[in-house]
């Protein structure tokens, strides 16, 4: 990572669509036209930094079959200029930290001074695929000139007349079936997480993003958006400030009817779009730019998807630490990304753990508690939303943010993602 010697790469600003349940406001917003909405945002408030773009990376899961390279059609879209070229990654819910380290790696290897990245994902503009068995006998079809007998053996290829519905999307593992719910109820059974637990936890979210948007917190980051149908939405849409735990603990769980995940201790489906401005810190200070903060180490890990899918950040947060030289307890600031309470709670646990310790990182001591007042300070997914390819954009910006309006010195963030990843960033003040 970087040395004092190296090109630092430090994030300028950051800029984000609200985020707003799935089918709801943005329900005519392709991927595409949120992210362009963000990256839009980004360069209004920076506008010196508009024609110097020099590259883009973006993130994403939900990517259009035809369109995927959402960073390209972006840089289009709003006439950056032909040579702007840009890639898109996908890391699951990690997608959008992925580009940032992606664009941080460029600049500092010298390859660019300027970068946007970020990420995004429309769950109301996801794809219903359909059967392979449709797609197989049709395909020939729309695909050249067919004659009546193309039509017949067309027919016969479907034969029986079975399976050719396209069938309700789940967000599951490939390799074993298993349901992200489900995960985060076998989560939470491992390491003793109450249902109390997560439902305060879910409380606790919900009041710190609410006051964060009552005192305007969120202003330096949410940019409005008009949707088609000319409606202006300016605020996050998912944020509940009235909950209770009363109300939280009344809804039923969502997956396993003797578990412990509730729509109300998870993170909803949502759309939104979210970008940063990536520089080098000497472009920056040539430009008159005065940086948030610096991107310091990061790293990405997987583990066993049989065994706990989610806990990956209880590895890479350590690890990102160790590339910082830094311990636990130096950092100022910790956002983990709350797909579940109970898989946050559970990496907490991890951290923690003499056994975790030992039997995952080969340390003689667990890395450490976890002090909550320093733990996503305005809230996280469960309250804010989890667009997936932007999620990790979001973080960075709020706790770049954070760290320049506090003058703390570090943050730590950590995410999990479908595959068994974990995925860690080290933010530093400037």
């Amino acid at each position: 990572m970087t040395t004092p010697s190296s090109r630092r790469a430090v994030i300028v600003s950051g800029a984000r669509t609200p985020f707003v349940r799935a089918f709801g406001e943005f329900v005519h917003l392709d991927t595409i036209a949120l992210a362009g909405a963000a990256v839009r945002g980004l360069l209004d408030a920076v506008p010196q930094a508009r024609t110097r773009i020099e590259a883009m990376v973006w993130g994403g899961v939900i990517l259009p079959a035809g369109t995927p390279n959402i960073a390209r059609e972006v840089a289009l879209d709003l006439g950056l200029g032909h040579g702007v070229e840009g890639h898109t990654v996908t890391r699951a819910c990690a997608s959008g930290l992925q580009a940032i380290t992606t664009a941080a790696a460029a600049i500092e290897r010298g390859e660019y001074d300027i970068m946007i990245a970020g990420g995004s994902d429309s769950v109301s503009n996801a794809a219903v695929n359909l059967p392979s068995k449709l797609v197989q006998a049709a395909a020939p079809l729309a695909l050249g000139k067919p004659s009546p007998r193309d039509y017949l053996s067309a027919a016969v290829g479907l034969a029986p007349f079975t399976g050719l519905l396209p069938s309700r999307p789940r967000i599951e593992e490939r390799t074993t079936g298993e349901v992200m719910g489900e995960s985060a109820d076998k989560m939470a059974r491992i390491h003793g997480i109450t249902r109390a637990a997560q439902d305060e936890f879910a409380l606790r979210s919900h009041r710190r993003a609410a006051a964060a948007i009552a005192s305007g917190r969120f202003d330096r980051e949410v940019v409005p958006v008009t949707t088609p149908d000319g409606t202006v939405v300016q605020r996050d849409g998912l944020v509940r400030a009235n909950t209770s735990l009363d109300k939280l603990a009344a809804l039923k769980p969502a997956f396993d009817r003797d578990g412990t995940v509730t729509a109300g201790n998870a993170s909803p489906l949502t759309d939104g779009a979210s970008a940063v401005l990536i520089m080098s810190e000497d472009k920056a200070r040539e430009l008159g730019l005065t940086p948030l903060a610096a991107v310091r180490s990061w790293s990405y890990v997987s583990v066993d998807p049989a065994d706990e899918v989610l806990i990956g950040p209880a590895i890479s947060m350590p690890r990102a630490l160790d590339k910082a030289g830094l311990k636990l307890g130096d950092v100022d600031l910790v956002d983990i990304h709350e797909a579940f309470a109970a898989q946050t709670l559970s990496v907490l646990d991890a951290l923690a753990s003499p056994t975790w310790a030992a039997e995952r990182l080969d340390r003689d001591e667990p890395v450490g508690e976890i002090d909550l007042d320093r733990l996503n300070v305005h809230g996280g997914s469960v309250s804010i939303g989890h667009p997936f390819g932007a999620t990790g954009a979001r973080m960075v910006t709020t706790m770049a943010n954070e760290l320049a309006l506090t003058g703390k010195d570090t943050a730590l963030l950590g995410i999990c993602a479908a595959g068994g990843h974990g995925a860690s960033v080290v933010l530093e003040r400037v």
